[in-house]
């Protein structure tokens, strides 16, 4: 039931942090224009490198010790507070770096000097920790919150083209003050520390070799929106940031679970409960491929309408990027599952590392050639390729540890279900009129189709599903 909870109150932040800007970006991307939108796609994806560097593998690694320790609050403090000094120190190596950078740097600095203060809210994100002990109800509340200030700020501050500097700072300072809000927890949740007895660099080197799986990914991340801005314009950097957020909306649902169940897994790992955490993995696969395969192919029927309809004139190249970068929703979701709940809390780092940093060398070549033939169409398949590359490693790397016949015992069905689905609702889209009533009605539909197909394919998910409900009511009644 913990992790149930924790997974919709997980869902439900990362939901509202996408949700808040796909609001604003209804408004934003009409007043701004392309151009605008496209120069904070493309400073915001320079400034990320450095942010990369000041967070120092500390996502994984942080939430992965604090749940190996939480039942020590002794042991818990210390390890906070050693993460937390070497955060900082490279936090400030990072902010060093950019000043640096900047010497050099002359397109648009006012842009980058406004996105620097990312790179100062980054250095109070104690996120981590909270995550480590499950307690997602705290970063949830206080940083939705935030999220709801920063919309009606944008609504009221950000009024035409010349304001995309303001738009930048906005965003930023939303991020440094919800950082800061989860700060006055930490004083009823850790006990004082005597600075002497600790030990931060004793992380570093694991810190280093999360670091390393963590710049591979952001290289096929933010590489795609600086590539497109330098080899094609600023505008197409828009343009991806823009499908990018529409599919990170879809992912958020997924994803969340592997925020949720890495330190589930990690403390089943530290009892030694290796059969538990094969089960758990099954579950979670199994839930994610349910969720996954109607959502990509969902997504895609509806993206040639969606994008123009929602982000406005101009905003038309959005949709096709949008339909072919659907795929990786499922693509990451099984990657999730595989290294994020699995490899890492196992001790099976090199494994995650190499897959990573395989998918950034295949985005990395690929990108050069297909972003020169078709520009944005070939960004978006080079992320594509390159997430399929990470995932087809993983499943390689546990082909021994796990038994594929359970991990992809219904997947068939779903992909089944998932297709009819597509093609009936694309036809919808595509003959019927454009209008928010008529993709409404296409989305119901669609979910109908697949549900049912479900029902009558009797999938495990749905009889669980049903011995659940089952028991509500059982339980109501008594």
């Amino acid at each position: 039931m913990k992790v149930i909870k924790n997974y919709l109150y997980n869902v439900g932040y990362q939901v509202l942090a996408i949700i808040v800007p796909l609001i604003t970006s209804a408004y934003v991307s009409r007043v701004l224009r392309p151009e605008g939108v496209g120069a904070n796609s493309f400073t915001n994806s320079i400034i990320q490198y450095f942010i990369l560097f000041a967070n120092m593998g500390i996502g994984y690694y942080g939430n992965r010790q604090i749940a190996y320790v939480r039942e020590n609050k002794e042991q818990l403090s210390k390890t906070f507070w050693e993460i937390q000094i070497v955060k900082t120190i490279m936090t400030l190596y990072a902010f060093v770096a950019f000043e640096i950078f900047m010497l050099f740097y002359t397109r648009q600095p006012e842009y980058m000097w406004a996105q620097s203060l990312n790179l100062i809210a980054i250095a109070f994100d104690i996120s981590w920790f909270y995550e480590g002990i499950e307690d997602f109800r705290v970063t949830v509340l206080k940083n939705s919150l935030v999220k709801i200030i920063s919309m009606i700020a944008i609504f009221m501050f950000i009024k035409g083209p010349n304001d995309v500097t303001l738009y930048i700072i906005v965003l930023a300072l939303s991020t440094l003050i919800g950082n800061l809000t989860l700060w006055p927890n930490i004083k009823r949740d850790l006990d004082k520390v005597q600075i002497k007895i600790l030990n931060p660099w004793q992380h570093f080197l694991p810190m280093a070799e999360l670091f390393i799986p963590q710049i591979a990914t952001q290289i096929y991340v933010q590489l795609n929106k600086t590539m497109l801005g330098v080899m094609v314009n600023e505008t197409a950097s828009g343009y991806y940031q823009y499908s990018d957020n529409l599919v990170k909306l879809i992912l958020a649902l997924v994803t969340a679970t592997g925020t949720v169940m890495l330190p589930h897994v990690a403390n089943a790992v530290s009892h030694g409960n290796m059969h538990k955490v094969n089960q758990m993995l099954y579950k979670s696969f199994d839930f994610v491929s349910a969720v996954s395969y109607p959502m990509m192919f969902g997504l895609a029927a509806i993206s040639l309408t969606l994008a123009p309809k929602y982000y406005g004139p101009g905003y038309g190249p959005v949709g096709s990027a949008m339909m072919i970068e659907s795929i990786v929703i499922l693509i990451i979701a099984w990657s999730n599952v595989v290294g994020v709940q699995y490899l890492l809390p196992t001790h099976h780092q090199k494994e995650f590392t190499i897959s990573v940093t395989l998918g950034a060398v295949v985005n990395l070549v690929l990108n050069i050639p297909l972003i020169r033939l078709w520009g944005l169409t070939g960004a978006m398949w080079s992320t594509v390729f390159s997430e399929i590359s990470v995932t087809l490693y993983q499943l390689w790397v546990v082909r021994h540890m796990l038994n594929f016949k359970k991990l992809f015992a219904d997947s068939w069905k779903y992909l089944i279900s998932g297709l009819t689905m597509f093609l009936i609702v694309f036809w919808m889209n595509v003959h019927l009129k454009s209008s928010w009533l008529i993709m409404g009605i296409e989305i119901i539909v669609g979910v109908i189709i697949y549900v049912g197909m479900l029902v009558v394919m009797h999938t495990k998910i749905i009889n669980e599903a049903m011995v659940l409900f089952n028991k509500r009511i059982k339980h109501k009644d008594s």
